[in-house]
């Protein structure tokens, strides 16, 4: 039990690192599938020198590591190197930023569970884990996605995901990595804002329930939910304070206080809605609330970047200017400082 305590203190301190000075995370974690997919909307060649001078771009960008304390990447991104020869990993470490990995394997049908998915990689986790970290890797993701919709999501697909999110986190800590724990409910549908809050807190609660189950130490994991959002094709769209209201009450209803952090997911949300709505749950909670509430985004920071760049080496500095901004301002909403005036500087 006393190598477990020295384990929880240095979980607890790479938390805590990630996280310091009002800072999040940045996703940017894509698959080469998912990667390749953004590129060709843009007209970018899907190559693996595009994606590596695409990823190079996010990490080089000068004061990145004044908003952003950990970057989440992918297999291929952390065994990366600059276009000079400089491990994309040392980079990082000069920006006094934390490396995490992806180490799921994508999700796919879910057998006897119509229209419902499963996350894989749990086979020879353990052996990734301890390569990653060996590697230099101090946390790690594994995503789950829910999907809402008619007898949808079942408590079969709710308890599978659960139990293997559990099983990764708990993996994860045995290999001294802090588990970033990212049950996403989509936002895909026509569902209300009511309807998202009822389907999220069951998830979390079957999530939490199972961490439990697997002896998990909350103190050293950070949750990466979904914002509680009606559907992309609800015809009533909340305001930003309903949304912060409905998030903010769900969490309080589901994670328990041991936990240290929410970093949420922007999921498909607009650069600016997903600050917004950030900016306004630490505005209005604050002072009750016994987490901290960051930032985890992918495309809420780093699409702006990419449809400037476009694969052209000459957009690069201009590129790296939409992205610095967009990360400070996420760190401003974490201060409850952001607001849409800033999107004009």
């Amino acid at each position: 039990m006393g190598a477990f305590r020295v384990s929880l203190q240095t979980l607890v301190a790479t938390v805590q690192s990630i996280l310091a000075s009002d800072k999040g995370l940045l996703a940017m974690d894509e698959s080469t599938s998912t990667c390749n997919k953004r590129f060709a909307e843009i007209g970018i060649p899907q190559t693996v020198e595009f994606r590596r001078a695409y990823r190079e771009l996010i990490i080089s960008t000068p004061g990145l590591g004044d908003s952003i304390g950990g970057v989440i990447l992918y297999d291929e991104t952390i065994r990366q190197k600059t276009e000079s020869g400089i491990p994309f990993l040392n980079l990082l470490a000069d920006a006094g930023i934390v490396p995490g990995i992806k180490v799921d394997a994508g999700t796919t049908e879910l057998a006897g569970h119509p229209a419902e998915k499963i996350t894989e990689g749990l086979d020879r986790l353990r052996e990734r884990l301890s390569e990653y970290a060996q590697m230099g890797a101090r946390f790690a993701k594994w995503r789950s996605v829910i999907t809402i919709g008619n007898d949808r999501p079942s408590l079969g697909c709710l308890e599978a995901n659960a139990h293997d999110l559990a099983r990764y986190a708990a993996l994860c800590q045995e290999a001294g990595l802090v588990p970033i724990v990212e049950p996403e409910v989509l936002m895909d549908g026509d569902h209300s804002l009511q309807r998202c809050a009822e389907v999220t807190e069951q998830t979390l609660h079957t999530v939490f329930d199972q961490l439990y189950r697997q002896g998990v130490a909350l103190e050293g994991m950070i949750l990466k939910p979904n914002m509680v959002l009606p559907g992309q094709l609800c015809p009533a769209q909340s305001s930003v304070n309903d949304v912060a209201d409905a998030t903010v009450n769900t969490l309080f209803r589901t994670v328990p206080a041991a936990v240290p952090a929410v970093a949420f997911l922007s999921g498909g949300q607009s650069a600016q809605d997903a600050s917004a709505r950030l900016n306004a749950m630490n505005i209005r909670f604050r002072s009750r609330m016994p987490w901290v509430l960051a930032f985890s985004f992918a495309r809420a920071i780093q699409q702006p970047a990419l449809e400037i760049w476009r694969g052209e080496k000459s957009n690069t500095e201009l590129a790296q200017r939409a992205l610095s901004h967009r990360a400070s301002c996420n760190r401003s909403a974490r201060r409850g400082e952001y607001s849409a005036a800033l999107e004009d500087r």
